[in-house]
């Protein structure tokens, strides 16, 4: 693994902040709403403070912009997205998905604020696991120390993907459509209540692609480095350029990006899509795909 600028450090602070919230997840934790359907738990207090402090320490001139709150020096070159527990929801009631996510901006003199800098650092880690994901611009994606890399399933048929669905108005949110269409168009579609986990994935191979709607930077910033440093992508739905505040984020390991955004297009129109094959069709095209490879 490349030495590290930014990352190595985000890596120790990221581990110290599992290791607490392992802790309260072992002994249980007392559970709040923070909105009408938001959950917040003393631990995901707690570990932001952590992550505040120790960044303070080894970065004092950074911005921090976490979940729970917390505004600091936001005005700075540097700006640190900090989700101190990601999958609140699985946390609180003892479902073991959940991760530390913290993601590096870089904004030069003369950036707007309403502009994006360049993420150029990010981690993420998932204490029950020990499961670390480092990225740094330019120097490549690890997974405890292992250089990673996407996914090579060209075809959604053969595909694993991840998406999620808002706690809040969830009831009227469209994603429920798309996850059907798609669930009957691959191998599957997993649920696990965790973005940065699922980006994780994608960025490691363990999924092909990943959705979702209406995400925050603290949710998206490590992951979207993970996965174009692990030769993935990260844009819209309609294939456009991503941004920290994009209301959609689709992650394909750039294989399948063609495929998705096609049906993406079609379903935001309302068009009649294409036969989904039955399972027979999926066998004969298999085989001849394998066929075909052979000659």
């Amino acid at each position: 693994m490349k030495d590290f600028e930014f990352a190595g450090v985000a890596e120790e602070i990221a581990r110290e902040a599992g290791a607490l919230l392992r802790s309260y997840y072992d002994k249980g934790v007392a559970t709040e709403y923070k909105g009408d359907v938001d959950l917040v738990t003393e631990a995901d207090r707690a570990s932001e403070a952590l992550i505040k402090a120790r960044l303070a320490e080894a970065f004092p001139e950074h911005g921090i912009f976490g979940e729970e709150g917390t505004r600091e020096r936001l005005g700075g070159e540097y700006r640190w997205y900090v989700d101190p527990l990601d999958g609140t929801t699985n946390f609180a009631h003892g479902f073991p998905a959940f991760c530390v996510i913290l993601g590096l901006e870089h904004r030069p003199a003369g950036t707007a604020e309403g502009e994006d800098g360049e993420m150029i650092a990010g981690v993420i880690y998932d204490p029950l696991r020990d499961d670390v994901f480092v990225a740094e611009r330019g120097k490549g994606a690890y997974q405890n120390g292992r250089r990673i890399h996407v996914s090579k399933i060209a075809k959604l048929a053969e595909s694993l993907t991840a998406t999620g669905f808002p706690s809040q108005k969830r009831h009227s949110s469209p994603n429920v459509h798309f996850y059907q269409e798609i669930t009957l168009r691959s191998h599957g579609v997993r649920r696990a209540g965790s973005a940065g986990l699922d980006m994780a994935y994608v960025a490691c191979g363990r999924l092909d692609g990943f959705w979702e709607f209406n995400l925050n930077p603290w949710d998206t910033s490590a992951g979207y480095l993970l996965i174009e440093e692990a030769g993935g992508t990260v844009t819209h739905f309609d294939g456009g350029k991503f941004t920290l505040d994009s209301r959609e984020v689709l992650a394909t390991n750039g294989l399948l990006l063609g495929e998705l955004t096609e049906l993406f297009g079609e379903m935001f129109a309302g068009r009649g899509m294409g036969a989904i094959p039955s399972p027979a069709e999926f066998r004969a095209l298999r085989e001849a795909k394998a066929k075909g490879a052979k000659t």
